[in-house]
């Protein structure tokens, strides 16, 4: 059997990946089946997910939660500002091989570029990859809870047409500031491009897109 932690991360891998999505509903006996994990660990990742506001109550049922405009709105605000920070930081303590290591990731994710599915997946990487580089464990561990929580977004941005390639670009333009140690040009990068996403998803909850 799988332990308590373990049971976690299947649950959140699964709603991070689509499996669950915004409104469906979690039952223990049907997880537990899935993955093969007693109830009662089952029972605890749910309390636990449900306590970070990942699932919501509908009735006595858990469902797993969805954003509404102004939720979005404060998500994408309060990344932009941890993320800039991260993106500042990393231009200070960054090593040649961390640079390097994000440079290696756009050139790889430029060939799956007109894969949505894995670009998001990469994307969620690299990001990750510049939080390390900042050296800031609090910050880290701040920015870990945002990005649960964009696991309830219903679809990737990535998907739009042309998208995934201006993505690369700005992504580009976030590591040559690491790169060139200029924290305020990394910060500022980093959050155009949370904001050319965060335009975009709102263009795809109005249908725009």
């Amino acid at each position: 059997m799988k332990n308590q932690k373990d049971a976690y991360k299947l649950i959140l891998n699964a709603i991070d990946t689509g499996t669950y999505k915004p409104g469906d509903r979690l039952v223990e006996n049907e997880l537990a089946d899935r993955f093969l994990v007693s109830r009662t660990p089952i029972r605890e990742a749910l309390q636990r997910l449900e306590t970070q506001n990942l699932l919501a109550r509908d009735g006595r049922s858990l469902i797993v939660a969805s954003l509404d405009h102004t939720q979005l709105a404060e998500l994408y605000e309060v990344r932009a500002e941890l993320e800039g920070l991260a993106a500042q930081l990393a231009a200070q303590h960054a090593t040649p091989e961390e640079v390097r290591v994000l440079y290696d990731m756009i050139a790889t994710d430029r060939k799956i570029s007109n894969d949505p599915a894995k670009l998001s997946r990469a994307n969620r990487r690299f990001h990750n990859q510049i939080h390390l580089a900042s050296r800031n464990r609090y910050l880290i561990s701040q920015l870990e809870m945002v990005h649960r929580s964009m696991a309830l977004l219903t679809s990737s941005a990535l998907a739009v047409e042309g998208r995934s390639e201006k993505t690369l670009n700005e992504h580009e333009a976030i590591v040559n500031a690491i790169a060139n140690g200029d924290g305020e040009a990394a910060n500022e990068a980093l959050k155009t491009h949370l904001s050319f996403a965060f335009e975009t998803r709102l263009k795809i909850d109005a249908g725009e897109v």
